[in-house]
């Protein structure tokens, strides 16, 4: 008999052996995962997100050139790294000091059940709202800013300004952004096919390639959409010009048709987008 061969074998069977895991280990574990869990999903709810994406990669490159010993980019990474979580810190201090508000407040682990995509869709009947309150603000040449949330939560815009929680009509729209109306400065903000709130501030954009014929309204717009994955409406106060803003690119001068369509596809909506036509008094869907 082979008696190294067999203890060899004995050696490899200990040491994969399954520990003892008690009941108190189930509970630890429970706990640590749920943390992690809701950890992530905050941080999925704000712009940190995509911070914690880059950070994640970083770690990956750094295990990978400490595998493969490339010794000049482990230096490199391991100093980003100490660098960089000082500098997240203070880049996100107002994210963390919600944070821990909401976790003083019950709020940061109250919330399990996540939100399906769909929540986040508009659906027909609002976009048909949306589509004629830009219309008629147009011809008179109302200015208004409405945002439509997607995937990314809004909610350090909503807080700035005034919560209104209604559902969507462009009677309402129209109203909300009247001249000479306690309402009408800031951004409308649109969440889960309601109108969440008014009078919201955005982040001006920095770039230097925006149009110098673009004034504060749509430079917020710009800038709402580079930070987070909104959708921007923009009714120019001076032209009457409807824009449309997404990821930090806009498109202007759209009709009723040409912003019906843009809304649908970036809902990512399956199938062709419906044709809405605007009648007097009301708004009717058409299948294309």
């Amino acid at each position: 008999m082979n008696w190294d061969f067999l203890t060899s074998t004995l050696e490899q069977v200990s040491f994969f052996k399954i520990p003892h895991i008690s009941f108190k280990d189930l509970i630890d574990i429970s706990i640590v995962a749920f943390g992690i869990y809701k950890i992530i999903m905050w941080i999925k709810d704000t712009r940190t997100w995509a911070v914690f994406k880059g950070v994640v990669i970083i770690v990956i490159a750094s295990l990978f050139a400490y595998l493969m010993e490339l010794h000049t980019l482990s230096f490199i990474i391991s100093n980003t790294i100490t660098v960089g979580a000082i500098a997240i810190v203070i880049l996100f201090q107002p994210e963390l000091r919600r944070a821990l508000e909401q976790l003083g407040q019950g709020n940061l682990w109250g919330n399990t059940i996540i939100n399906e995509k769909e929540g986040h869709l508009l659906n027909q009947e609002s976009i048909a709202h949306i589509v004629k309150a830009s219309m008629q603000m147009a011809k008179v040449k109302t200015g208004a800013l409405i945002i439509i949330e997607k995937q990314t939560v809004l909610t350090e815009y909503k807080r700035t300004g005034i919560a209104i929680d209604a559902l969507i009509s462009s009677q309402l729209l129209i109203n909300i952004f009247e001249k000479n109306t306690p309402l009408h400065d800031g951004a409308v903000i649109i969440s889960k096919n309601r109108i969440d709130a008014a009078t919201c501030f955005l982040p001006l954009s920095d770039s230097l390639a925006i149009s110098k014929d673009l004034g504060t309204r749509h430079r917020a717009a710009i800038g709402v959409s580079e930070q987070t994955d909104a959708i921007v409406i923009v009714v120019s106060e001076e032209t009457g010009i409807v824009s449309y803003i997404r990821n930090g690119s806009i498109r202007r001068n759209l009709n009723a048709d040409g912003l019906a369509k843009v809304l649908e596809i970036d809902m990512n909506r399956k199938g062709q987008p419906r044709k809405i036509k605007l009648r007097k008094g009301k708004i009717k869907n058409e299948s294309s």
